[in-house]
């Protein structure tokens, strides 16, 4: 009988590692033993940068919030605080393209948000000052 080795299976699937390595340097694109290796680290990386790129992009806006606020006054957390209890439900990302893009929108937020902390209970006066 003679030995069965799977080949049509075998040869598509290392066709596939190998297609996935295109445009790497070298053997890392050509042989699939190193294909391989670097393909496994690249979807590695890939998936674990997906997740780093959403944190960084927080941050990045965050900054630009916070630099806009400042610019007016108030503090990060004052304004997103202020924010929150006069009821403007607005995530980083559209609060951050307001601040670069609409500046008289921005100074509206800002307004509402002094008014609110001027309002709040708790809170000491000096704080308000800013």
């Amino acid at each position: 009988m003679p030995r069965a080795t799977n080949g049509p299976a075998s040869r598509s699937r290392r066709k596939k590692t190998i297609e996935k390595a295109k445009g790497f340097r070298g053997r890392r694109s050509k042989l699939f033993r190193y294909a391989k290796n670097a393909v496994m680290k690249a979807q590695y990386w890939a998936f674990r940068d997906r997740k780093t790129r959403k944190r960084n992009f927080r941050m990045l806006w965050q900054q630009r919030i916070n630099a806009a606020a400042r610019a007016h006054g108030l503090t990060y957390s004052r304004f997103i605080e202020g924010l929150k209890v006069c009821g403007i439900d607005l995530d980083r990302k559209v609060l951050s393209d307001i601040a670069i893009q609409d500046e008289g929108a921005f100074k509206v937020l800002i307004a509402k948000a002094q008014a609110a902390l001027a309002t709040k209970p708790g809170v000491p006066k000096a704080a308000h000052a800013a």
